[in-house]
């Protein structure tokens, strides 16, 4: 496929290269000393590209390396403490052969489906060796660093190869890509949403698929390795991938029919192979995800309103220079689904730039591409700044299967990856040689000023960090284990869950060895599978008392009712004993409430200990 109208080359225009010789210039090697300088000095200004985003990863995740295990984000620990569960998890797969997709450890005896949650095998299992040798909490650390840097710098690989011949053009992609403030906001919080470094190889691939030429088997079976390695890392940003790739190609191929006869064939035939590839690896784990014990179906109900406000698009995001978090309060689903909030001068710039390049397919479609993704990600209901308008698009799909897990705030990412790769062609694009002299430095000139005017704002901050409460000595000296026999449970005070999830730290920093009941994941809204998806465990008296009890800080009296109802809920968790940390954040209140039940609690270490083996074992 080619692009007369296009000053460079779309992934789709590939030629054969050698490996590393940009975009439009001749293929073949070039000969003698000059190829080796020009060769070596691409590296050099690789290397030093990709220290400068690892350098910027480290920037923006300092806080937390100040201390990985006591530090925080301000808001939402709860997907941190589930990432270290996670990680514990997959040093059991591979220490103790332990089944990887579901496990009873959490939200025993019911357990939790860890296909149809975000378990992050595909990050957890090569992260074991720093696991065990540093705890979870430094392996959540590095995998946020290595994702924002590994993010940027594929995308500056694949950009810097096969999109545009300016390595500067590349990097400012690249950079965008990695630290744009949708990125930034799920960093605090979500490594498998932040470790996107496989997403360009696969639209790479996919476009590559086009070419009249090329070999279905071949290239369908290096897509079906990148799509079934995606999927044990996050399937909604495979999803999405795929979502966006699709409507790229039916945009680009809309305003250049002539394209559509010489690619359809080659693209089916690689998109058929990598099918039945992927599906036949992925066919298990598929059917424990959708048809598994705590399996659900969908998540609409559970997440109704995880819309963006129009309004976001035009702050900056709280985690930059220019970004204030009590002005974009409200406009995003919480703090760390800020999946927009580029900034007026971006927004500017990127309409001047359509309009700047507005013949230029390639920028067409990109700018088409980012909108619709840009609407999709308002929601069911449009609003502006908090005012409902009229329902967006969203509504009509969110009801279709696949569709109805997604978060739609999140369709943000797929257009900030659009306007990264938009910002290295236009960039290019202004830094080309197609002008007379004086034209040229003034058009060059303009732009730089533009790209600081518009990125300058949205350059990263530090993540903001709070301190969180260590795990008590009683679980690290492992002192619970005379008490805890295996098939038993340890029962944090407050229960886990969402909002209280220090049990699943304390579980991880004891690679699993004991159960806890409840938890924070994704199961069904009523503990039976197949049911609509919901956040935990159903609630039970027990759970919906003590988290009374913990919001208020008073305690509450227990009739002979509730207790028996409580006594029934050990039972079925098979507790062998009840803690509560003695500095926990009102302890007296659920100490009283607990004694109320169990009767006195004695002094352990750092903790209060109810022993409830002789009530549980009858």
């Amino acid at each position: 496929m080619t692009t007369p109208n296009d000053h460079s080359k779309t992934a789709v225009d590939v030629e054969a290269r050698e490996p590393g010789q940009a975009p439009g210039s001749p293929a073949g090697p070039t000969g003698g000393t000059g190829r080796w300088a020009v060769a070596r000095a691409r590296r050099y200004a690789d290397l030093i590209v990709v220290a400068a985003y690892l350098v910027t990863a480290v920037w923006v995740t300092g806080r937390l390396w100040l201390d990985p295990a006591g530090r925080v984000g301000p808001e939402h620990a709860s997907d941190p403490a589930q990432g270290q569960f996670f990680l514990a998890h997959a040093v059991r797969v591979v220490t103790r052969g332990q089944y990887p997709f579901y496990t009873d450890l959490m939200n025993f005896p019911d357990g939790v489906n860890l296909m149809a949650n975000t378990s992050m095998l595909g990050l957890t299992l090569p992260m074991v060796p720093v696991t065990m040798l540093f705890g979870p909490p430094v392996s959540f650390a590095v995998m946020i660093t290595v994702g924002l840097a590994g993010t940027a710098a594929a995308w500056y690989f694949v950009l810097s190869r096969y999109i545009v011949s300016s390595r500067i053009a590349a990097a400012v992609g690249g950079a965008f890509c990695g630290f744009c403030p949708a990125m930034l906001g799920h960093g605090n919080w979500h490594p498998n949403i932040v470790g996107q470094f496989l997403v360009p190889f696969i639209v790479w691939r996919v476009l590559v698929m086009c070419r009249p030429g090329t070999r279905p088997v071949r290239d369908g079976l290096i897509l079906a390795a990148l799509v079934i390695y995606q999927v044990f890392i996050n399937e909604e940003i495979l999803l999405f991938t795929a979502m966006a790739c699709g409507v790229f190609l039916l945009a680009y191929v809309a305003q250049r029919r002539e394209l559509l006869r010489p690619a359809w064939k080659p693209l089916l035939a690689g998109l058929a192979v990598c099918g039945v590839v992927a599906g036949t690896v992925l066919a298990y784990p598929l059917y424990v995800q959708f048809l598994g014990p705590q399996s659900y179906s969908g998540l609409k109900d559970a997440v109704p309103h995880h819309g963006n406000d129009i309004a976001a698009y035009f702050n900056a995001g709280s985690t930059t220079l220019a970004g204030d978090p009590v002005a974009n309060k409200g406009l995003a689903p919480n703090y760390s689904e800020e999946n927009a909030f580029f900034g007026w001068p971006l927004v500017v710039l990127l309409l001047v730039t359509v309009v700047w390049l507005r013949k230029d397919v390639l920028i067409r479609t990109l700018a088409a591409t980012g909108l619709l993704f840009a609407v999709l990600s308002l929601g069911e209901e449009l609003q502006w700044r908090g005012n409902d308008l009229f329902p967006g698009p969203w509504a009509l799909l969110v009801h279709v299967p696949l569709l109805d897990s997604v978060v739609p705030t999140r369709f943000g990412l797929i257009t900030s990856a659009v306007v990264g790769v938009l910002l290295a062609v236009a960039t290019e694009r202004a830094l080309a040689d197609r002008v007379p002299e004086p034209q040229r430095r003034l058009r060059r000139r303009a732009w730089v000023a533009a790209l600081l005017i518009a990125l300058v704002p949205l350059l990263p901050l530090p993540y903001r960090e709070v301190g969180r409460p260590p795990v008590p000595s009683f679980i690290t000296s492992g002192q619970w284990r005379p008490y805890v026999a295996p098939g038993q449970t340890l029962v944090p005070l407050p229960l886990p869950e969402l909002g209280s999830p220090d049990g699943l730290r304390w579980a991880a920093s004891q690679n699993l060895d004991f159960a806890i009941p409840r938890g924070y994941f994704l199961g069904p809204r009523n503990g039976v599978a197949g049911d609509p998806g919901g956040f935990g465990a159903p609630p039970t008296v027990t759970s919906n008392l003590l988290r009374r009890v913990a919001a208020s800080g008073l305690p509450t009296p227990v009739g002979e009712e509730t207790k028996r109802r409580i006594e029934d809920d050990l039972r079925y968790w098979n507790a062998a004993i009840v803690v509560l940390p003695v500095d926990q954040r009102r302890a007296d209140a659920l100490r009283t409430t607990m004694e109320d039940v169990l009767g006195p609690a004695e002094r352990v270490d750092d903790v209060w200990l109810w022993d409830v083996r002789g009530l549980t074992t009858r």
